[in-house]
């Protein structure tokens, strides 16, 4: 089910009933429900290990996950909506305060990012090697979030150039969030 977060229908009580936290996402496959998105990536790729979304070798699957990790815990927590708004309600942040904040995490993370993206000889289009993998997973919806906070991606060239490859193939084009039968 759609969950349209700008009219806070994750704080109903349906929605709570999958999730208590009353936070995004929740995936339900027959009667199990499935929460945070690190627990559900994982289910997935355990589930339908066709295609890989880690490398095989431990070290690279390592490199992988820390570089996820850099989105997945260093920017995104301190830029989801649930943040945004204490900042607006408790500390009366307007939307150029909540921009400048957004920006500041997203360009930390993305310095880092790109920095690992420089150093690895072997990467071939992509955050790691020659095909997307679990950390192209969590790097394109941030950069869409980026997008959204007025964040200026011309200074990372190389994340630009994965989101590019990425964004040839099928598979990310159907996840793009204007691709969604919610999207407005």
């Amino acid at each position: 089910m759609a969950i349209d977060l700008r009219k806070n229908e994750h704080q109903s009580d349906a929605f709570k009933a999958l999730n208590p936290q009353g936070l995004v996402p929740a995936l339900v496959d027959a009667n199990h429900v499935l929460t945070q998105s690190v627990a559900i990536i994982e289910w997935l790729e355990e589930r339908y290990p066709s295609p890989p979304l880690l490398p095989k070798d431990t070290n690279d699957r390592a490199q992988v996950r820390a570089m996820a990790a850099i989105v997945g815990c260093d920017i995104h927590p301190v830029n989801n909506k649930r943040i945004l708004d204490t900042l607006r309600a408790s500390f009366g942040a307007d939307e150029a305060a909540i921009n400048a904040w957004c920006g500041r995490w997203i360009g930390d993370g993305f310095d880092a990012y790109e920095a690992l993206l420089a150093a690895d000889t072997r990467r071939a289009g992509f955050s790691f090697g020659s095909a997307p993998t679990l950390a192209d997973a969590y790097l394109i919806p941030q950069i869409e979030s980026a997008r959204r906070f007025k964040v200026d991606l011309n200074r990372w060239p190389l994340i630009m150039a994965v989101e590019a490859n990425c964004n040839a193939l099928d598979a990310f084009q159907k996840a793009a969030p204007m691709a969604q039968p919610d999207a407005s």
